[in-house]
């Protein structure tokens, strides 16, 4: 697929997806409130939202421009960096357990377990017999995770040419420096050995109850709506409601309060 198309998308460009992305916006918010209300009356359920993608794809981006669009209070959110000491002591996939969403909440991951047949991979950081046993162990975990946890994969879709792109701009802009590492450039070179682990990942971990949405992120506005649009569509399969109250009658509660009325 190409990282600049637009699959999806009937509009005629950004500023028609950006009238969608309010609306789905506003439909977002309510799901995550009715989501986060039902958390709070004991109920289950809970999404995790995974973002993958190479570096400067917009995994922090996607973060603030659609899950800023609801209230904080439902949302965790957790950026997975280099293994700590502790971290490399456990398995691969302690340190995600821990981070993971509890009822009612929408858990983000930028980066996540998928780091562990990436990174490790491309780097040779483990012998290959020991990082190609992991796609089971994900698919294990992720089977067990999706009987609660409504799970949700986007790998953001960059071209070569568009992450040197937004490099440069980095480079160029005093207040992006903090954003840029010289051993980015490093992981550029790389870009093939990536490409084909991602492509592994995607073909080996793409469960029917785990799915990868592949999303093309050349265009900043096209990945902002097309992960909002997931995120609204999955949501609304839960069947979402206001909860119902527990022991107590609204009716009632009125009349007592005008009891107290001065």
């Amino acid at each position: 697929m190409s990282t600049s198309a637009t699959p999806g998308f009937a509009g005629a460009g950004k500023a028609d997806a950006q009238t969608e992305l309010a609306s789905l916006g506003d439909e977002l918010a309510v799901l995550q409130e009715q989501l986060f209300a039902q958390g709070r009356v004991g109920g289950s359920r809970r999404l995790l939202l995974v973002l993958q993608g190479m570096d400067t794809s917009g995994k922090g981006a996607t973060v603030e421009h659609v899950l800023g669009m609801v209230n904080p209070m439902g949302v965790r959110y957790h950026a997975f960096t280099r293994p700590t000491i502790e971290e490399r002591e456990h398995h691969f996939l302690w340190r995600v357990v821990r981070r993971l969403p509890p009822p009612g909440i929408i858990g983000v991951f930028d980066r996540s377990h998928y780091e562990d047949v990436l990174v490790v991979r491309v780097h040779q950081l483990v012998p290959p017999e020991q990082w190609a046993t992991r796609y089971d162990a994900i698919n294990r975990f992720e089977a067990r995770l999706s009987t609660t946890t409504k799970v949700v994969k986007c790998f953001l879709h960059i071209s070569a040419e568009e992450q040197r792109k937004r490099l440069r701009a980095r480079l160029a802009n005093p207040e992006k420096w903090w954003k840029y590492q010289p051993g980015d450039l490093n992981e550029h070179v790389r870009w093939h050995e990536y490409q084909l682990a991602y492509a592994d990942v995607l073909h080996r971990c793409n469960a029917e109850a785990a799915p990868w949405y592949v999303v093309p992120a050349d265009r900043k506005w096209y990945r902002n709506w097309a992960v909002t649009r997931i995120l609204v569509e999955q949501l609304r399969t839960l069947g979402l409601v206001w909860p119902a109250p527990s022991g107590w009658d609204p009716k009632t509660e009125c009349a007592r309060l005008r009891e107290l009325a001065v």
